[in-house]
């Protein structure tokens, strides 16, 4: 029966959330979360380590190609590059959670909000290699915490090139992410936010905002939680 199913399915979820947080408590139990800017004791990002990054209130771009703009809350200084660093290079996804939540805070304070989140997809052979999608961690949180429904599968990534961050300029970027992305789905009048985890000249969330815009989408705005200076 279809009605005892989903409340089978439902129980299911809810007990595995509850093993979930009981294993999370037990681990900060034996091992208590540390910031990744200066090493105290307490929350992956800490107030004092905030205050000293660069906080960016305005937009970092408008009018772009695709993008209606680009919003950061940081600047890629500080705890905000070291806790990028710690979600995508040393596996610590707990720290996506408060990085969600400090974007998903700027977004509001901003009175931005869309129809979709979008995180920005990975090639299939790097999704391999690192296991997880840092964006897509991201973009779940914010989506939570927001209430926006996030759309893990509606751009695909057709070709695998160099990581960005070994591009020297925004031409080369441009270059690299050219056509990269494809839309899996159709956006048609959708207002969406294409979220990634670090910007720094735009030009991966322009190519995936033009991928979007080509399936329809009205709008979309670049998001990310920190932005080259």
């Amino acid at each position: 029966m279809p009605g005892v199913r989903q409340t089978m399915l439902a129980r299911g979820d809810a007990v595995r959330l509850v093993g979930r947080r009981a294993v999370s408590g037990l681990l900060d139990l034996l091992f208590p979360p540390r910031c990744v800017g200066c090493g105290r004791e307490g929350p992956y990002i800490c107030a004092h380590c905030l205050d000293a990054v660069p906080h960016l209130d305005a937009p970092v771009g408008v009018n772009l190609d695709a993008l209606e703009g680009i919003v950061a809350p940081f600047g890629m200084e500080g705890v905000g590059r070291e806790a990028v660093h710690r979600l995508k290079y040393a596996h610590l996804r707990a720290v996506a959670s408060p990085m969600a939540e400090l974007l998903a805070r700027h977004l509001t304070g901003r009175g931005l909000t869309g129809d979709l989140l979008v995180p920005v997809p990975l090639h299939p052979r790097r999704l391999r290699q690192r296991g997880y999608n840092q964006a897509e961690l991201l973009a779940r949180h914010v989506g939570r915490v927001l209430e926006i429904p996030v759309e893990c599968r509606g751009l695909r990534r057709r070709t695998h090139g160099p990581p960005q961050a070994r591009s020297a300029g925004r031409e080369e970027r441009r270059s690299n992410v050219a056509g990269a992305f494809e839309a899996r789905r159709s956006f048609d009048g959708l207002d969406v936010l294409v979220l990634d985890d670090v910007a720094t000249t735009g030009a991966t969330l322009e190519a995936c905002a033009a991928a979007l815009k080509a399936a329809g989408a009205s709008s979309v705005w670049g998001v990310a939680f920190a932005h080259e200076l």
